[in-house]
């Protein structure tokens, strides 16, 4: 009989322990959580089980602070660990490292990590998002070239905005070479100068979607310098590309809407803007039709203003020729009270003198009142040549005429009156009702000549 050694049950549950720890120093489990202890010391202790098995597992507090999934019994989770046995009481167990949520739940939960993030930063921010262009000419749809989505932006811009650019940058929405494809095409139509960009695929399950939940995407679009509007997936699909897209579409048929002007509306607001245009126009015309029509009344002919400049000439030159008289007078009866008063011949040769004088004053009186008359006519002329220079009938002396319609409106074209139109033809001297018997237009002053 071959003599064994004998070990304690210390020693049999140490070698176990090495024994596991050596063959699985780790291992990835996925199962559901039951049994879930917190004690005071922050550990937590709970099994992870199966539909046919289970296992003990501690989830120390050093790694459990760490861990973004929170544990919870139900909860479906993928733990990675060692095995070890608790010498203690010889349990076998399973040490917790890491903890994250099992299948589309750690995708969603990824999700939400990264969204915070990024919402922390600020790349949700509104300030930091651009308008879309009202009237845009070019716009780079980053998508698939093959399924239904690109077919269904090129049908509705078709009919709204058939005058609209539509650019395909290529690039696979779903697998490993997505993210980077995505990533690429974005930065060739950020850098081709389009008016806005649509980046778009169908809809699909979160892991189909996944490409557009990608950090790097999300921050490639953050660094876009033109507008993005995202639509990805149905009307209940959200990825991160969304949140930080410039505008949020439900659907590529709707991206398309938004960036595609309806050419309907836009011809009808063209109509009422013309109209409204219309009618200024026509307030403005008859508003200086009006003063006009008062600036006519209260304007007084020139001849009128030159009729009475005359006539106060010749009432100045009446009063300064009885002035000269009535002088002369004054001066001739000193000169007989003097020839009375003085005798002699010395008073003789003074007399004499005293004439010679008076010729001379009564001499350059006459000079003088000429030089000023000669100066008034020539102001006068002069003034009544200014008056006929802004008179606007004075175009009418030179042979000109002005026509007018039956409503005293003034006729600038031939193409303002028709055979068979009576009009008015206002002449120097009266005016004349004519009938237009033809219409021969000129080649020099047509409108829009």
């Amino acid at each position: 009989m071959i003599q064994q050694d004998v070990l304690s049950v210390s020693q049999l549950n140490q070698r176990a322990r090495h024994l596991l720890e050596d063959v699985f120093p780790a291992v990835v489990v996925e199962g559901e959580i039951s049994n879930l202890a917190r004690p005071a010391s922050g550990h937590l202790y709970f099994t992870l089980k199966d539909s046919n098995a289970q296992i003990r597992c501690a989830f120390f507090r050093q790694n459990a602070q760490r861990s973004r999934q929170q544990a919870a019994d139900g909860v479906q989770v993928r733990v990675t660990g060692r095995l070890s046995i608790y010498e203690g009481r010889g349990d076998y167990q399973l040490i917790v490292s890491q903890m994250e949520a099992a299948g589309e739940g750690a995708l969603r939960a990824a999700f939400e990590a990264l969204k915070q993030q990024l919402l922390q930063e600020g790349l949700f921010a509104a300030e930091r998002k651009q308008a879309l262009p009202r009237f845009p000419r070019r716009i780079g749809l980053v998508t698939s070239p093959t399924g239904a989505v690109i077919r269904d932006i090129i049908s509705v811009f078709a009919r709204r905005a058939p005058h609209v650019e539509l650019v395909l940058v290529p690039t696979a929405v779903q697998g490993k070479e997505a993210t980077g494809q995505i990533i690429r095409a974005l930065q060739l139509a950020d850098s081709a100068g389009f008016d806005a960009i649509i980046l778009a695929r169908g809809g699909g399950s979160l892991e189909d979607l996944w490409c557009f939940n990608e950090e790097a995407v999300a921050r490639c679009l953050a660094s876009c310098t033109t507008p993005v509007v995202s639509a990805i997936g149905h009307e209940t699909d959200t990825s991160i590309s969304d949140f930080v897209a410039d505008v949020r579409a439900p659907t590529p048929t709707a991206a398309a809407e938004l960036l595609s002007p309806d050419r309907g509306q836009l011809l009808h607001g063209l109509e009422a803007m013309q109209q409204r245009l219309t009618l200024r126009i026509r307030g403005i015309l008859q508003n200086h039709q009006l003063r006009l029509d008062a600036h006519s009344k209260r304007m007084r002919h020139p001849r009128e203003r030159i009729e009475q400049n005359t006539l106060r000439l010749d009432e100045l030159q009446l009063r300064l020729t009885r002035g000269i008289n009535l002088q002369l007078q004054q001066i001739d009866w000193q000169l007989q009270q003097a020839r009375r008063t003085l005798d002699g011949q010395a008073m003789l040769q003074r007399l004499r003198t005293e004439r010679q004088q008076l010729e001379q004053l009564d001499k350059r009186l006459q000079q003088g009142v000429q030089r000023q008359w000669q100066q008034q006519a020539a102001r006068f002329q002069q003034l009544v040549r200014s008056l006929q220079l802004v008179s606007p009938l004075a175009t009418l002396d030179r042979g000109y005429a002005i026509a007018t319609d039956a409503q005293h409106k003034v006729i600038h074209s031939v193409h303002q009156a028709a055979p068979g139109q009576s009009l008015g033809i206002r002449l120097a001297d009266g005016s004349l009702q004519v009938e237009v018997s033809s219409i021969q237009p000129g080649t020099g002053n047509q409108p829009g000549a």
